[in-house]
């Protein structure tokens, strides 16, 4: 049977923000509270360390693509690793954008330093990575 009742078009639909306030973690314990600034740090160092599709507590669209650039060559691995290092921090609403990216290579590791201008301000950032 079909249902005969009308589609209500009066209902609303609003968007989240990310929540700012959020515990303050050490590599031990939780030490307090965060806000604003240091937390969408701790946000950005979480989302960096988090390996995409690794972890089933998150959704596919958590972490980075990170694993796969082993053994690429340079000039790939600086392209791959800026647009996939923008794609997983501009999916934060509080990021406005990434920018200014720099490459030091030492060993088999790459250096990554960019900025991250959020509503809050602006961070300098460093991620380190396996080439």
């Amino acid at each position: 049977m079909i249902p005969k009742s009308a589609i209500r078009a009066d209902l609303e639909i609003s968007e989240t923000a990310e929540k700012s306030n959020t515990y303050k973690l050490s590599d031990e314990k939780i030490q307090g509270f965060v806000d604003e600034l240091e937390a969408l740090q701790q946000a950005i160092y979480k989302v960096l360390h988090t390996e995409k599709y690794e972890y089933p507590i998150y959704s596919f669209s958590y972490g980075i693509e990170l694993d796969n650039l082993i053994g690429k060559e340079l000039g790939y691995v600086k392209i791959e690793l800026k647009r996939r290092i923008q794609e997983c921090l501009l999916l934060d609403s509080r990021i406005e954008r990434v920018d200014n990216f720099e490459f030091t290579r030492t060993g088999d590791e790459i250096r990554c330093t960019f900025d991250v201008v959020s509503i809050y301000g602006k961070m300098t950032i460093t991620k380190e990575v396996k080439a």
